[in-house]
């Protein structure tokens, strides 16, 4: 699965990654949590990448509540084209959540390790997501879900599961609502990482409220 990330980047690279008409104003976030609101990209109504704030916790639009979401953080691609919380989403709507790392804990007996995943370099990526629209409130809802596949030879000594992550070549495929879905489909299938590596980090992210550096700070 995927539970927590961390976005470190200023406005420009955002802009210059994912190659954006404008810049959006960014703080830096070391702890980013389910239910949580985070930036975005995805396609406007002229088709053009933008940046949005959603809601972690994708709600469906058939949901009675909005609380639904919280179980929904994560989606599998092996059945995120049948499930019906995801299945008109992935048709319609997806979106790609850039992140600077995410967080996973090994558990060993009752205790959980925390590790960052990131690139050695420390450079931007995206990850394969879903957005909705939810109306049943005084205000619209807009929130998303990370799509997960099985672990790569990086992931397996910490966890069975990991985002899929996009390669910028593939961004404008995943985002245009004219794709087949059996090309997004075979997207989401398990795939060796290059350039990533992971960190045993302090046990201060283990709490979602805690949001300072020390959340990358390496374990020794």
């Amino acid at each position: 699965m995927c539970g927590r990330f961390n976005l470190r980047v200023i406005p420009e690279q955002l802009q210059q990654f994912f190659d954006l008409l404008q810049p959006m104003e960014v703080s830096p976030r070391f702890n980013i949590a389910p239910t949580q609101t985070t930036i975005v990209c995805r396609h406007d109504q002229a088709g053009n990448r933008e940046l949005v704030p959603l809601k972690w916790g994708l709600i469906p639009g058939w949901a009675k509540e909005a609380r639904l979401g919280a179980s929904l953080i994560n989606a599998r691609g092996e059945t995120v084209a049948e499930k019906p919380s995801f299945r008109s989403a992935f048709r319609k709507r997806r979106c790609l959540i850039p992140m600077s790392g995410f967080y996973e804990w090994r558990r060993e007996g009752k205790m959980k390790r925390p590790f960052h995943i990131h690139h050695a370099d420390d450079s931007l990526f995206a990850v394969a997501g879903l957005w909705e629209t939810w109306n049943q409130a005084d205000m619209p809802i807009e929130s998303f879900s990370i799509i997960t596949t099985a672990a790569n030879s990086t992931m397996a000594p910490i966890h069975n599961r990991m985002p899929v992550v996009l390669e910028p070549e593939l961004f404008d495929a995943w985002l245009d609502p004219r794709s087949e879905p059996e090309f997004l489909t075979a997207l989401l299938q398990p795939s060796e990482w290059t350039g990533f590596e992971t960190v045993e980090v302090s046990p201060v992210v283990n709490n979602a409220r805690h949001e300072s550096p020390e959340c990358i700070q390496s374990r020794e």
